[in-house]
């Protein structure tokens, strides 16, 4: 949740009516002094799975905690500033695949990033993890950063006594160190196995992290079927990146031969270009900072909204 001054809110308020509002969905929202608005981010689907765009704030329905409550902006996201993470995990089951996720990487950057508009930055995740390109509005550096994305050799595996999948961590220190100090639209690519093996933190404290820092965690589950020997299968690891993606609100995606990688990014592409923005006071003032739940419905049957389930309410 975010904390704003009058003015400030005022200015993204004049802002988003310059990105959408001019259609007249609403008025110039007037707040008080250091009210703390609630941001959500949200996508909507047809029954067939289709993006729908031109909604207005009319077609929503809020609650928190089974409240009603009154929407008090509103917005297409198509235009506003993106911050977004590229999170590649690059441990020893990722081998095989690591290529092909650096090639798809940059070419979905080629097609989404507006270089000194947006910002990205690269981390790596295996046995430690690694910030490879900071936040940056240069896709220059974008590119050159990326070919350093790698694997550990066996020799760095075999001087740490083994090696791990810190997935958990990643994302905890993504959110804490990076995009808690970040504002507007905000949001983790993550391609992985979804197999964490190691982490201090948990799959509950990185999505806590990733809701407190009002980031939607966008997880592709991209695996080599031979990766774990005779074992075989993902370990958990669809169920993993489905609860982080579902739970912040993002969305979740599998890499299969009918959905090769890069239309999962061309997928995601359209995603990010078709999101709405609402705004939110809480009726209930906050006493004790606690999640709460949100629940965000279309008032139209047979549409789902994509958006997160809980926010932090910060006292």
């Amino acid at each position: 949740m975010a904390s704003f001054t009058r003015r400030e809110i005022l200015g993204g308020a004049a802002a988003l009516c310059g990105a959408g509002l001019s259609r007249g969905q609403q008025t110039t929202p007037t707040f008080s002094t250091d009210v703390k608005v609630v941001n959500i981010l949200a996508t909507v689907r047809n029954k067939s799975g289709a993006l729908m765009g031109k909604l207005t704030q009319d077609d929503f329905v809020l609650a928190e905690d089974k409240r009603p409550q009154a929407i008090r902006y509103f917005a297409a996201e198509t235009n506003l500033p993106l911050t977004l993470g590229l999170m590649i995990d690059t441990s020893g089951s990722q081998v095989k695949v690591l290529d092909a996720e650096r090639g798809a990487s940059l070419r979905f950057l080629d097609n989404v990033f507006r270089d000194r508009q947006d910002h990205v930055f690269i981390m790596q995740f295996d046995t430690s993890v690694q910030v490879k390109q900071a936040l940056t509005t240069s896709i220059r550096q974008l590119d050159d950063a990326m070919a350093y994305v790698d694997s550990e050799t066996m020799r760095q595996v075999r001087i740490q006594g083994g090696g791990s999948t810190l997935l958990y961590d990643a994302v905890i220190r993504a959110c804490n160190e990076i995009m808690k100090k970040q504002t507007g639209r905000k949001g983790l690519i993550v391609l992985s196995d979804g197999v964490d093996f190691g982490s201090e933190g948990t799959l509950q404290e990185s999505v806590d992290a990733a809701l407190r820092a009002d980031t939607l965690i966008y997880s592709i589950l991209y695996s080599d079927p031979g990766a774990y020997g005779i074992l075989g299968g993902d370990h958990d690891g669809r169920r993993v990146l489905q609860t982080m993606s579902e739970d912040s609100g993002g969305d979740f995606f599998e890499v299969s031969k009918k959905l090769p990688v890069e239309q999962v990014f061309a997928i995601l592409e359209e995603e990010l270009r078709n999101q709405y923005s609402l705004g939110f006071v809480s009726d209930k003032p906050v006493e004790i900072s606690e999640f709460r739940a949100i629940q965000l419905t279309a008032k139209q049957k047979g549409l789902t909204v994509q958006a997160r389930r809980r926010y932090w309410a910060q006292h």
